[in-house]
């Protein structure tokens, strides 16, 4: 038996949950439930540790560097997800946040076993990205064991990147190799060792807290407004019209009309309607504000 997986809280027997199997389906569901309520309060604790991800994630970007995820079944999976959402949420390049799954792509869909052991391809993986010492990488093991993630920090950490851990369990082996360890232990899972489950939703929310945080930091918004979305179907043209409608107290036409003049680039728009400026000014004066539509605005108010 490996003492370390035995001791972990994440592969414990959960008490509350040792007859679910005789439940009715509301108990079931009630279960469920009760149990990933205490998620919320894991994280809670871990604000600390999370603030200084996201000013370590912001500094980097900021400078020219890029986010990397990477991470191993549920964990991998995650981290690519969240990864693949920024781009036409806050109107990012695809390679400024990535996601890596231990296995490759395949393994998004189907368990590829072995491959979380595998601190070799972990290593391979960090080389093959080309990463240094302007970015990032976030490690994600709920058990905090797996190989391919600790192996993959160690190497990042060698060529001077900043790193930073995800798991539920304190005192991991992950905890290690990070600059930062965020580790909301949400206690045992309610099927034993099912780390999809409270671990899974735990692991969603600090990665959401991650990437957004340090989006807003960047300027990708203004206010809670997300201006920096890129218009590619027809909801999110819709949503970019109601966002500078929302900014400017514009009709919904006016909106369209600028969303059009500013080639459908939603911050654009609204610095043109409440500035005055040409799309080519506004350009120039949102460049000069590094992307911070509030900082332009009000940058232009002093100036007149």
């Amino acid at each position: 038996m490996n003492e370390y997986l035995a001791g972990l809280t994440t592969e414990e027997i959960n008490h509350a949950t040792r007859m679910i199997d005789e439940c009715s389906t509301e108990e079931m569901l009630r279960l469920l439930n009760q149990e990933d309520q205490k998620v919320p309060a894991a994280i809670d604790a871990e604000i600390p540790q999370i603030v200084k991800a996201v000013d370590i994630l912001h500094h980097k970007l900021k400078n020219g560097g890029r986010m990397f995820y990477i991470g191993a079944g549920t964990s991998g999976r995650l981290g690519v997800l969240d990864a693949s959402e920024i781009p036409p949420t806050f109107g990012t390049d695809a390679s400024l946040v990535q996601g890596h799954i231990a296995g490759g792509d395949i393994a998004l869909r189907v368990a590829v076993e072995g491959f979380e052991d595998n601190a070799e391809e972990g290593v391979a993986l960090i080389e093959r990205c080309g990463i240094t010492e302007r970015d990032a990488v976030v490690g994600i093991s709920a058990s905090g064991s797996a190989s391919f993630v600790i192996a993959g920090l160690k190497r990042a950490s060698e060529l001077g990147a900043a790193t930073i851990g995800v798991v539920h369990n304190k005192h991991s082996k992950l905890e290690a190799v990070c600059d930062v360890c965020i580790a909301p232990v949400v206690g045992p899972e309610v099927i034993m060792g099912s780390t999809r489950m409270k671990s899974g939703t735990a692991t969603k929310l600090v990665l959401n807290m991650l990437s957004t945080c340090t989006m807003v930091k960047l300027g990708k918004t203004y206010n809670n407004l997300m201006v920096d979305l890129k218009a590619s179907n027809m909801k999110l043209n819709d949503r970019s019209i109601r966002i500078i409608q929302t900014a400017t107290g514009e009709d919904a036409e006016t909106a369209e009309k600028f969303l059009k003049r500013a080639s459908m680039n939603c911050k654009l728009a609204i610095m043109m309607i409440l500035t005055g400026l040409d799309d080519a000014e506004a350009e120039r004066e949102l460049e000069r504000s590094e992307g911070s539509l509030k900082k332009a605005i009000r940058n232009c108010s002093k100036i007149g």
